[in-house]
């Protein structure tokens, strides 16, 4: 194990959130708020440490798939913990911990809040939690890899551990240039976005937070009514963005490079994501019509409703805790799915879904025509064997780790459907639930216990699962790094 590279890497990642928390300082620094020195100097404190980690550059720069899942857990684990700082030192959290469950849930993206009343914050803080959604949509270590050259041709390995998706490749032959490439891309859709909602009557303020939120699919808010007071046309630039922060990142790198039949056509999880979403919209609408004066605005609360869950990014227009209970369901099941591999997005993924449904089917004609073989197919090439054993493999680990995390916030004696869709919504990084944690809720009344439970779920949800329960294998620790590297990178693959 490289501990003196991954000392590097740490304390980069520090230097990074001490750059990252200049952003509430200035915030502070325009509206004339006092807990200005407190972020900046958590800023400075951050910059430091950083600093002196990365006093020594190693002189070994091997790089392995081991040093990278610790690498990128440690990182996540410590962003958050210096995150939370300021917000509980200004005095708006009651508890360390209630700022660390905020803090978690938007670098991790979920959304989850303990917070009664958004108002109450200053708003240096209420944009501190939009933008840690921003900074933890793509990845922060992708973000560090398309800046800095951290570990040379090793760097996929922590791309690899970072990105959500059942595979992660590279768009070009050198990895930095991919992550220069993801960035580039993520930054000019935030900018569209920013200048399309000051377009629509937003100040520039309310404008970088919500767009902030959306594109990093997070869902904080600047009110407790969450996007219900801003007008149609807000509405709809956020259920535009919403939906393509949800697909492939590289379905935009295709297009740019005019391969639109890749990108469209023969993109089958792109095109299931899409017709899902509109098909459940309408069945939605026609069930709740009779709520609403006009069909379009109930084809609006249902897209939007549809479009926040299915991309994880949790903002509400209406509470649909008093919906009928067949709408409820298609927006459980949405939750469950989630968004495309390799976008900003949580859920379970609709690649893992196609990959499970369409290894069950070959199963099943398996099972009537022994002799043949049946293979699984996506976009019109074959699914390597090892890629599908791990999707198999996946949510055989994410059913146990959901209903393993059900059962120990269950003391907290909260109903079925509340702990049920907490957990749903913390390990699928989607954000509010059904009943007590629904959009008009919080997870406040949750225990400090369950609070650790759901931010555990939170973070091992972000990081795809593998990447951070690899870490308590022992046989992990065990084997020789030169010997292993290429089972490793293997396994990594298939994630």
């Amino acid at each position: 194990m490289n501990f003196s590279m991954i000392k590097y890497i740490l304390g980069t990642v520090l230097c990074c959130e001490g750059i990252f928390l200049l952003a509430p300082v200035l915030v502070a620094g325009i509206y004339g708020e006092k807990v200005l020195f407190i972020y900046l100097a958590t800023a400075i404190a951050c910059f430091g440490v950083g600093f002196v980690l990365r006093l020594f550059k190693p002189k070994n720069k091997v790089f392995y798939s081991r040093e990278g899942f610790l690498a990128v857990t440690v990182s996540w684990v410590i962003l958050s913990m210096a995150g939370a700082v300021p917000m509980f030192v200004t005095g708006e959290y009651t508890s360390y911990i209630d700022a660390l469950f905020d803090t978690i849930s938007g670098f991790t993206t979920t959304g989850a809040s303990v917070l009664p009343s958004v108002e109450e914050l200053s708003r240096a803080t209420a944009f501190w939690r939009c933008f840690t959604h921003w900074s933890g949509g793509m990845g922060v270590l992708v973000f560090l890899m398309a800046v800095l050259p951290l570990s040379g041709s090793s760097n996929m390995y922590l791309m690899r551990a970072e990105s959500p998706g059942p595979s992660v490749g590279k768009l070009v032959p050198k990895v930095r240039q991919t992550a220069l490439i993801l960035y580039k891309i993520y930054i000019v859709i935030t900018i569209v976005q920013v200048v399309a909602l000051m377009i629509a009557g937003l100040s520039l303020y309310e404008a970088l937070a919500l767009s902030f939120s959306t594109v990093g699919t997070g869902g904080f808010a600047l009110v407790n009514t969450s996007i219900a007071s801003y007008n149609v046309a807000v509405q709809v630039i956020i259920i535009i963005f919403m939906l393509i922060c949800a697909i492939n990142f590289n379905t935009y790198y295709l297009i740019l490079i005019r391969k639109f039949k890749a990108a469209v056509f023969e993109n089958s999880e792109v095109k299931w994501f899409l017709i899902l979403v509109f098909l459940s919209a309408v069945l939605i609408a026609v069930d709740i019509r009779g709520g609403f004066d006009s069909i379009f605005e109930a084809f609006l609360s249902a897209m939007f409703q549809v479009s926040t869950l299915v991309s994880s990014t949790g903002f509400a227009t209406a509470d649909y805790n008093f919906w009928p209970e067949f709408s409820k369901t298609i927006l459980v099941l949405l939750m469950f799915m989630g968004a495309c591999a390799g976008s900003t997005g949580g859920g379970f993924k609709v690649s893992r879904l196609l990959i499970v449904a369409r290894a069950a089917k070959n199963e099943l004609l398996n099972m009537m025509h022994p002799r043949s073989v049946q293979k699984v197919q996506m976009n019109g090439s074959q699914v390597p064997d090892p890629i599908v054993k791990t999707a198999l493999c996946y949510m055989t680990v994410y059913i146990f780790i959901l209903l393993g995390s059900v059962l120990l916030i269950s003391i907290d004696n909260f109903d079925m459907t509340t702990n049920f869709t907490a957990v749903l919504a913390t390990l699928n990084n989607i954000g509010p639930g059904l009943n007590a944690v629904g959009p008009s809720g919080n997870f406040g009344g949750y225990s400090v216990f369950s609070k650790l439970v759901l931010m555990c779920d939170m973070l091992v949800g972000r990081l795809e699962l593998f990447p951070v329960l690899v870490l308590f294998a022992p046989g992990m620790w065990r084997l020789p790094a030169r010997r292993s590297v290429r089972k490793e990178f293997d396994k990594v693959d298939g994630l």
